[in-house]
């Protein structure tokens, strides 16, 4: 089962330090981040060294307007799963619903939420999933 963390707020930049500071070397990862990246990301180093897989899916509300987009990603990547999964969100607007699609029927025996990352804070605090 894939362990999902969701990361929300603040900057692309923040939310992707986040994520680079909770990666474990020794497990699968991969990372849907919504929106384009920055210059030099601490991602993108990880991703060179081909420790990390990272998708990129455009801006806007993945439970809304990028459903398709998001399933789409998220059925690919789980043919081959992953130990760990992070989802990038720039905003906490509707993480109930995001909650609930990632709890939909079909995810269930797939995967597993973790604590969420806020990242609004001046240190991204774990938010109980």
């Amino acid at each position: 089962m894939t362990l999902i963390t969701l990361v929300y707020g603040s900057s692309s930049s923040v939310r992707e330090q986040a994520i680079a500071s909770q990666f474990e070397s020794d497990s699968t990862t991969v990372v849907i981040a919504e929106g384009i990246a920055g210059a030099n990301t601490a991602l993108q180093a990880l991703e060179k060294q081909e420790q990390l897989q990272v998708f990129r899916i455009a801006p806007g509300c993945p439970c809304c307007s990028g459903n398709l987009t998001m399933r789409v990603t998220l059925n690919r990547i789980l043919r081959k799963p992953p130990q760990r999964l992070y989802l990038s969100l720039a905003s906490a607007a509707h993480l109930s619903q995001i909650r609930n699609f990632l709890q939909e029927g079909q995810y269930q025996t797939l995967l597993s939420l973790s604590d969420e990352l806020n990242c609004d804070t001046s240190t991204p605090e774990k938010k109980p999933g």
